[in-house]
This record gives C-alpha cells, sequence and structure tokens, in this order.
C-alpha cells in the first residue's frame, strides 16, 4: 500500500469515527436530524479543514474530494438512526473520539511532513488536526471544549505526533508508524480516562 493511499484509508475512517462521535453527541443533546448531521459533518472536517490552510493547501481537500461531506454525512445520519439500538452514547462517544484522535493526529502529521512542515510545526499541525474537529463540535453542543480540561486529550495527541516525526526521520516505512502513533494515541486516551489521568491545576481557591 502507497503512502497515498493510506492518508486516503486513515483520512476516511478517521472522518467515519469522529462524524460518529459528533453525531453521538448531538443526539445526546436530543438535536433534530438536521442538527445531527451538522455536527457530525463539522466535528469529521473541522480539523482537515484547519490542517490544509495551515500548510497551505488550497482550496481543502474537504472541499473538493466529494468522498470526505458524504461519508461524513452518511455516518452521522446512521447514528441518528441506530443509536438506540447500538450504543450506549456516552462510552461509545468517547471511544469513537479518542479511535478519531488517533487517526487524525496521523493524518494530520504526515500531511504536514510531506508538505516540508519542519518537525515541531509538524507536531503543532498534527495535534491541531486531531483536536480541531472535537473543539468544535463541544463548542456547538454547548459543552466546554475537553482539550480545556483537566483530561489527557491534547498529550495523548501530541505524543503521537513525536512518534510520527521521530519515525520520520529514522525513516521507518509509514505503515508501521502510523499504525503504532494511532495505537499509541487510542490507548493513552482510554486509559487516562479509565484511570481517571488529569494534567495539573492551580492549588488553592481561584482569585478575581
Amino acid at each position: 500500500m502507497g503512502e497515498e493511499q493510506l492518508l486516503l484509508g486513515l483520512n476516511l475512517v478517521g472522518i467515519i469515527v469522529f462524524s460518529a462521535s459528533g453525531a453521538a453527541a448531538a443526539v445526546a443533546k436530543r438535536l433534530d436530524l438536521f442538527g445531527v448531521t451538522v455536527v457530525g459533518v463539522v466535528t469529521a472536517l473541522g480539523g482537515g479543514v484547519l490542517r490544509d490552510v495551515a500548510i497551505n493547501e488550497a482550496p481543502p481537500v474537504a472541499f473538493t474530494d466529494w468522498r470526505y461531506p458524504v461519508t461524513a454525512g452518511l455516518t452521522a445520519a446512521i447514528i441518528f438512526w441506530l443509536h438506540g439500538r447500538v450504543f450506549r452514547l456516552r462510552k461509545t462517544m468517547l471511544t469513537l473520539d479518542a479511535a478519531g484522535l488517533g487517526l487524525f493526529t496521523v493524518v494530520g502529521t504526515v500531511a504536514a511532513l510531506d508538505a516540508g512542515i519542519p518537525q515541531v510545526g509538524a507536531c503543532m499541525i498534527g495535534m491541531i488536526t486531531a483536536i480541531g474537529g472535537g473543539v468544535v463540535r463541544d463548542l456547538l453542543t454547548a459543552e466546554i471544549p475537553v482539550v480545556l480540561l483537566r483530561e489527557i486529550y491534547a498529550v495523548a495527541s501530541l505524543a503521537g505526533t513525536i512518534v510520527i516525526t521521530v519515525c520520520h526521520h529514522f525513516e521507518v516505512p509509514p505503515l508501521w508508524s502510523s499504525l503504532g502513533a494511532a495505537i499509541l494515541v487510542f490507548g493513552l486516551r482510554l486509559i487516562s480516562l479509565q484511570r481517571n489521568w488529569s494534567a495539573p491545576t492551580p492549588k488553592g481557591p481561584a482569585t478575581a
């Protein structure tokens, strides 16, 4: 499998899981079919649009390749109709979000490296790609974005971007580095949820 086909596959799988995550969050807020579809599509495509803007790819691929919005829209519609038979919404949403976080971390970082972005910048773009859609999802569903809370979220993505850039430097085959980074991010996110790991917060009472 070539690197281009690998990235396309990861992109589409990431779009499916992030669209499902966004749609599940919208269903939990009791939005109608249109609202669920909009939230699912924006969640799935938001991070990729930010990535393409950052690497100066215009127009963003989400607007030029019909497979991206159609895949996101169909996934969101399926979640709307089948959620009651398939999920316990919160647990499923968190699992899907963790999977999307891992996949989009890989896609964003690899795309940035391929565009000639230096390693530190590629890490930043990879993380933005991974967390961008989730931030928009949380804002649209009136939640504080997960990335701003104590949970290990952006840190897990950042760890994945570092794995990708190090593997790229040592010319590790893209398939293995991508799978390893995605699994690392997914695992870190789920373990942090199960064990209540969190980033440090300020000590003592808040002051104005």
